[in-house]
């Protein structure tokens, strides 16, 4: 049961890595080719770059860290290759769902219409404001995976000694005391940037059902309308996507502990599923990238039906 279980999960991960690998790849090279035509960017392919680059090694270096653990365990406990790993993958998760945010963010403060001072200000600003929300946010999460780097490796001396004295009753327990702090770290982080989401899809919404009231009369064409519902819907699946992997990470926290089990399998599929399904999304939400994929894809398939 264990083989087939290891087996039936390496296929599957390693099935959705290609296909994320894949989205994101292709968001970056296409941002990659615009940049290098028109030589310069707009904040928004900033976000999208920066995201699409985070995604890829993130998913490549999960899988990695997956396979290991399941074809040979052994190696995980050697130093330093479980801290590394961790701190790799800790770095990479947590820019991908602060830059996510900040895109959600971005569209809002880009697409909603307030009159506040403050709101004003940040309209005004946010195109500079964004390399240094992106800068921001490596340095938070090379701050947090420094101190994931620290409470791995406190944790995995204190099992060395413990297992060397011959206590191995005291492992779980010992494991589980040292990760109540990676567990309350990356739940906070994700938290805040889950909040951030959150606020912005609300704020939209808000916007949105104001500038309907406001536009009931006119029944020409409002760019701005379309404007609106567009973003809304980009912000809203994000939002859905958000919360469910939200829901996963409280249950990964749950389930961490405890021995392989298929809701812990249907939690790592669902979350890596989550940067592939959101990048399609943005695809999709953006004309460039929509029509650059039509034409590879359709390109594709020309190539397949002359073989």
């Amino acid at each position: 049961n264990a083989t087939s279980y290891g087996v039936m999960a390496i296929v599957i991960v390693s099935l959705q890595t290609c296909a994320g690998m894949w989205i994101n790849a292709f968001m970056t090279s296409v941002l990659c080719v615009a940049w290098l035509k028109k030589k310069s960017f707009n904040s928004n392919e900033k976000i999208l770059l920066f995201l699409g680059c985070c995604r890829f090694c993130y998913l490549g270096i999960t899988w990695a860290y997956f396979f290991l653990s399941v074809i040979y365990p052994q190696c995980l406990y050697v130093h330093p290759i479980p801290q590394i790993l961790s701190a790799i993958q800790t770095f990479l998760n947590f820019s991908n769902l602060w830059v996510s945010a900040w895109l959600c963010v971005f569209y809002c403060i880009k697409i909603a219409n307030f009159r506040h001072i403050f709101f004003t200000y940040l309209k005004g600003k946010i195109d500079r404001i964004v390399s240094w929300l992106l800068l921001g946010s490596v340095l938070f999460s090379l701050v947090i995976s420094i101190l994931v780097y620290n409470i791995i490796d406190e944790a995995h001396s204190d099992n060395l000694n413990s297992t060397g004295r011959g206590n191995f009753w005291r492992l779980n327990i010992k494991m589980d005391e040292h990760f109540f702090p990676l567990f309350f770290l990356t739940g906070f982080g994700f938290a805040i940037a889950f909040m951030a989401v959150i606020f912005s899809a609300l704020l939209l919404l808000f916007s949105l059902w104001r500038h309907k009231s406001k536009m009931q009369t006119n029944s020409g064409k409002n760019l701005s309308m379309d404007a609106h519902v567009k973003a809304m819907k980009s912000v809203l699946s994000f939002s859905f996507l958000y919360s469910v992997n939200f829901a996963c990470l409280i249950l990964t926290l749950i389930y961490a502990t405890k021995k392989a089990n298929l809701v812990a399998f249907l939690i790592l599929v669902l979350q890596y599923a989550f940067p592939s399904v959101h990048s399609l999304i943005l695809i999709f939400s953006n004309q460039k990238l929509e029509k650059t994929l039509r034409r590879t894809l359709s390109w594709g398939k020309c190539k397949v039906c002359m073989r």
